[in-house]
């Protein structure tokens, strides 16, 4: 047998209780700071949560040209975002890194060559979240890359060959918003009621109807859904993280919907859960 299919077999993490895979909507950065029904439902999340031995987060910040997951062993907290108050910018989530989890994703994956990133960290799209569900940052957590050269099939598949490790107690993160049109913002209707654009409401329900549904080609072929899709997913970035959760899903898997609601007109907080 390869030496690498003995990798596949035998990596630092032994099998563990089944996790599962979650998509979050993120929305602003400060959530992160914030007390909101969102935030509410992450933390519910975390405590209805298996504990898990690491955490695999695929965050819509994190575009590079081929696809690298961070493999330090103490990933710096990224602020990638302007304009905001200096508490937000205080913020440190000083969770672990993972290099054997890197290590052995990198050896999971056959569908194309992965780097070993040192420069990284974790960057809003993950620990805006994650200090939600595990604010002690104790659990190591690793990213992985969005390769924006590959198309919407391509990163479907990719995630399928990281199916082993949730059954390794890893929790793999998709990390981005469904509908994400910060050109359309109605600024003056962030606050206050819900409230969403015919086309982001159109979108939203039929990406949720198509999840609910399992009709997960269609999802796949989000460019080709007409205008309503176009205006919801205008650059692929925060859509394609929900490619991964779908792509890991199991057929006996439960489907939980969370955060269901507009933000501003045109973002959507809607969050997939499978377990």
């Amino acid at each position: 047998m390869h030496l690498k299919a003995l990798n596949k077999l035998s990596g630092s993490f032994s099998n563990a209780q089944k996790m599962p895979v979650l998509f979050l909507g993120h929305g602003s950065p400060l959530n992160a700071i914030e007390e909101n029904t969102f935030v509410a439902n992450f933390k519910k999340i975390g405590k209805e949560t298996p504990k898990p031995k690491a955490i695999l987060c695929i965050s819509a910040h994190w575009e590079t040209k081929g696809t690298y997951v961070t493999a330090m062993k103490k990933p710096k907290t990224i602020h990638d975002f302007g304009g905001f108050p200096q508490a937000l910018f205080d913020v440190q989530y000083p969770a672990p890194g993972s290099p054997s989890l890197a290590r052995e994703t990198k050896d999971l994956i056959t569908k194309t060559k992965i780097g070993l990133d040192k420069n990284w960290g974790l960057d809003h799209g993950t620990w805006s979240v994650v200090k939600h569900l595990y604010p002690n940052a104790e659990i190591p957590t690793i990213q992985m890359s969005l390769d924006y050269t590959k198309s919407p099939k391509h990163h479907f598949e990719l995630a399928k060959e990281l199916s082993q490790l949730r059954q390794k107690g890893v929790l793999i993160i998709g990390s981005g918003n469904m509908v994400h049109n910060l050109g359309k913002v109605a600024w003056d209707k962030l606050k206050g009621e819900p409230f969403a654009f015919d086309w982001a409401m159109e979108a939203n329900e039929k990406i949720k109807s198509w999840i609910l549904n399992g009709d997960f080609q269609n999802l796949i072929n989000f460019k080709k859904q007409g205008k309503a899709f176009d205006l919801a997913i205008p650059t692929p970035e925060h859509y394609l993280p929900l490619l991964y959760a779908l792509a890991l899903k199991h057929d006996r898997d439960k489907t939980s919907l969370f955060n269901d609601q507009p933000v501003g007109g045109s973002l959507s907080m809607t969050s997939v859960k499978f377990d």
